[in-house]
């Protein structure tokens, strides 16, 4: 087995975290794909992968190899295309917040699957921010302000924290006109600690707000169906309440307090020897996510 063959198969191995599925990506049996592994560690001297009963990592000489080996083999497939297009195939793995990822992401991938036949995604849905390295993900959609300057983003929009209610709720409880208002109705909240606290655009600083919230949950949609139902007020992403607001289902509060918008990004891990399928997904997916009217409006 040569070298570069070596670093292909731990390429895969890293992407797929198992040695059982990386051998069926590559038709290999799981015992040649194990040797591969054990003698590519034996030759560097290092682990590359620590493995448990459960899963597999890669270490942090591994997270390194592993950068530099896709490299090599991204260089190698553009190289023996020689004139020709790079040829767009393999695993795609994509990371995706959960809601934006099941109305947005999940049919670009379709139509992406349809015009690339050699092409496969795995699409994870998580609204943790994962680690592209650690968890081998080619793209991620990002709703934030990028902290990771190592991260390559491309911008395609923004969203709001939007606070809303229905229209049955605000008739028998009253419509709030600024923050402190809110002490008098009920919060509908989620359950981490920066879901429990509501921020406002020129708010004294300094000055609490008490949040009465009876029911909380980390689940989008059952946050949704509560306010829907007349239960409280709640704060979500704009994208998340924005078909409910055009069809009068729920009603936007407190505009003037809004805090800014929040940039919505497609991440990598960096330009240089990117692979093709990576360059062709976020060519195709940007310049469809940038025309959603959902990351374009106010």
């Amino acid at each position: 087995m040569d070298r570069l063959e070596e670093f292909a198969i731990f390429v895969r191995i890293v992407e797929e975290g198992s040695l059982v599925r990386a051998a069926r990506r590559l038709r290999r049996s799981p015992p040649a794909v194990t040797r591969a592994l054990s003698a590519l560690e034996d030759r560097i001297g290092t682990r590359l992968i620590d493995r448990t009963t459960r899963r597999l990592a890669p270490t942090e000489a591994g997270r390194a190899l592993y950068e530099r080996a896709r490299a090599v083999v991204a260089d190698y497939e553009a190289a023996a295309s020689g004139a020709r297009e790079a040829p767009v195939r393999g695993l795609l793995r994509i990371a995706a917040p959960v809601q934006f990822g099941r109305r947005h992401v999940a049919p670009l991938a379709a139509r992406f699957l349809d015009r690339n036949a050699a092409i496969e995604i795995e699409l994870l849905l998580n609204d943790r921010n994962v680690d592209l390295i650690d968890e081998g993900i080619d793209v991620a959609v990002r709703i934030g302000a990028l902290a990771d300057s190592s991260l390559t983003a491309r911008p395609v929009g923004h969203v709001r924290r939007q606070w809303v209610a229905s229209p049955a709720y605000l008739a028998r409880h009253g419509v709030p006109e600024n923050p402190s208002d809110l002490a008098s109705h009920q919060a509908l909240l989620g359950t981490s600690r920066g879901a429990l606290d509501w921020s406002f655009a020129g708010r004294r600083r300094g000055a609490p707000l008490h949040l009465e919230g009876r029911f909380r949950t980390d689940d989008i949609e059952t946050r949704l169906r509560a306010v829907r139902d007349g239960r409280g007020i709640a704060q979500f992403l704009s994208y998340q309440v924005a078909d409910d607001l055009a069809a009068g289902r729920l009603v936007r509060l407190l505009r003037t307090f809004e805090a800014a918008p929040l940039p919505v990004q497609l991440l990598t891990k960096g330009r240089a020897h990117r692979a093709p399928k990576v360059d062709a997904f976020l060519d195709f997916a940007a310049k469809r996510l940038s025309a959603l009217p959902v990351l374009r409006s106010n």
